[in-house]
Parts: C-alpha cells; structure tokens; sequence
C-alpha cells in the first residue's frame, strides 16, 4: 500500500524475502541480544587472556586500556553507550566480561541498547534506501552523484583511520608481536 499523500511506500507493508521488516528488526534485535550475551561469557570465562589473542593484540593495549577505563568509569552505562559508536560495539561487552561488571545490570544495558539502536538504524537504513531509490526514479544522475559523493566520503574516512593506525603503529614497535 502507499500512502497517499507523500507516495511513499507504507512502512508497515515493506517486506524482505517475504518476511515483514518490523520481523526482521525484532529478530536483529534478539540475534544482537544473544550475541552481546555470548562475548560477555567468552571474556568472563577467558578472562585477561583474551588480551593476549589475536584480537587483542589486534586492538592494541592502549585501545584496551581505553576501552577497560571507560567500563570502569560508566559500568553499564558504558554498555548501552556502546551501541551508539561503530569500534566498542563489539568489543566492550567482552572487556566487561573480563572486568566482571554486574551481570544483571550487563543484561540490561544490553538489551535497552538492543531495544533502542537496533529499530533506529534498521529503519534509519530502510528510509535511507528508500529515499535513494525515489530519488534514482527522479533524477537517475543527481541519484548518482549523491552515491559518488557517500562512497568517496567513506573511503577517506578509511584511508585517514588506516594512516593514523600506521602512524600510531610506527610510534609503538614495542607493541607489535613478533614470532620467534
């Protein structure tokens, strides 16, 4: 169905692979929930040494030590605030396994992050999409430069993090592994 004044499809009727989007979301949801419980676990259970596997020697001990500071200071706070920004998303809950938090605060935190990010950037994502292809109906070239324009914006956002990475690695060479 449209809705009849904007000529934009009725939220309620979008669909993926047969199954309603709000389905979709609820099941994200509960997925990202069970995920966020299993690296919980996985750091309550291996502990410290988990900063010593590839992942961890991966994210660096300065980010470690970051990311320990701020679960310490926040506690549950931390986690829910962790939704909200792309690099702890999955890697705090597991610090927090590793500290230890208050599993039932854990809980939830947990799942008022899922409840709140998981339907916001899943429809955040769908009117994007949506709002591109109505616009690609309109203007296929204006369409086009607006996709040039995401694409470039996001590999210079790739290419600034990859040199900072490099330049912090260069500064550290004690921190990198090497075999033996």
């Amino acid at each position: 169905m449209r809705s009849p004044a904007a000529g934009v499809p009725d939220p309620t009727s979008a669909a993926l692979w047969g199954l309603p989007l709000w389905l979709w979301v609820v099941l994200g949801g509960i997925g990202l929930f069970g995920v966020f419980q299993v690296y919980y676990w996985v750091g309550h259970r291996l502990g410290s040494r988990l900063y010593a596997s590839r992942l961890g020697r991966r994210l660096g001990q300065d980010n470690i030590r970051r990311v320990e500071n701020a679960v310490r200071r926040w506690g549950a706070l931390a986690v829910y605030g962790c939704f909200w920004v792309p690099g702890l998303r999955h890697t705090l809950p597991w610090t927090a396994g590793v500290l230890r938090i208050s599993y039932p605060w854990y809980v939830v935190a947990s799942a008022l992050g899922c409840l709140t990010w998981v339907p916001v950037t899943s429809f955040g994502l769908y009117s994007m999409i949506w709002g591109w292809l109505r616009l690609a109906a309109r203007s296929p070239a204006l369409a086009a430069g607006v996709a040039v324009v995401v694409v470039a914006a996001v590999a210079v956002l790739v290419l600034r993090r990859r040199r900072r990475r490099r330049r912090e690695a260069e500064r550290r060479p004690e921190d990198t592994l090497t075999t033996a």
